[in-house]
This record gives structure tokens, sequence and C-alpha cells, in this order.
């Protein structure tokens, strides 16, 4: 703080043009990140989901070598969890937790066995839970090499 000559003190204040000027700073700012920052966001989740379709499709095949044949379209990935047929080969669960996890965007993976491109097929239909669809909403698939 500085002091007048008669011993009082001044008080520096920001002007109206120095706020406007801040806030003007700060919204270029924020519109420049804020792509960005979802742009990471959107390819994070499509690795996420790239990731967990690695991990079902192991624990297919591990379902497979306890039981010797593949999940059926009726049990579904169900079957990784809990023993839903009774079979005494089942040696699970094969996936940690009660619940089968879902894709990153709160979708249900979907299984098919025979599948259209191999023994069977894991797809997540990716941010608008439909198939088909390009970007972020495009279908991520277990096989998508095989095809």
């Amino acid at each position: 703080m500085k002091r007048r000559h008669d011993g009082k003190a001044v008080i520096r204040t920001f002007t109206l043009i120095e706020m406007v000027v801040v806030i003007v700073i700060l919204t270029l700012l924020a519109s420049i990140a804020t792509p960005v920052y979802y742009n990471y966001v959107k390819k994070a989740r499509i690795s996420a989901a790239k990731a967990q379709l690695k991990i079902l499709e192991q624990a297919i095949f591990d379902f497979r070598l306890d039981t010797g044949k593949l999940p059926d379209d009726s049990d579904g990935l169900q079957c990784l969890i809990s023993n839903v047929n009774n079979d005494g080969k089942w040696q699970g669960p094969y996936l940690r937790g009660k619940k089968m996890p879902k894709d990153p965007w709160g979708n249900d993976y979907i299984y098919t066995c025979p599948g259209e491109n191999g023994e069977f097929d894991l797809i997540s239909y990716g941010a608008d839970g439909q198939a088909g669809g390009e970007g972020d909403s495009a279908d991520i698939k277990n096989n998508e090499d095989a095809q």
C-alpha cells in the first residue's frame, strides 16, 4: 500500500477494463483447451474399450480351456462370472466382480457365437450405443484385424 502525504493509505483496485481483459483472456484459454481435453477423453474411452475387449476375449478363452466349449449365445458373457449351467468343468469366475463390466459409455458388450469374422464376436457399439457409426460412435470389435 502506498501512503499519501497526509498519512492515509491509498487502496489500489482493479478497473472495470482490467477485469474485462482478464475475463476475455480466460475465455480464450478455455476455448482452446476444452476441445483438446475432450479429444483426449474420446481417445481414452476408445482405448479402454479395446483393452476391455482383450480382457473379455481372454476370459472366454479361459472358459473354453476349462469347459471345452465357447459360451453359447443364450448364456452370453454371464457364464464368465457364474456357473449358469452348473457345468462340472467350470473353474470360474473368469472375471473379477459380480457383474459384467459395461463399455466406457455404459452400454453392454455384445457377444455372438459363432462370429462373422472368427469363432466369436465381441462388440462395443461406441458412444451412440448403436451398430455402425463413425468417430467415437464407431463399433469396436475384438476381431477387427480379421476383416
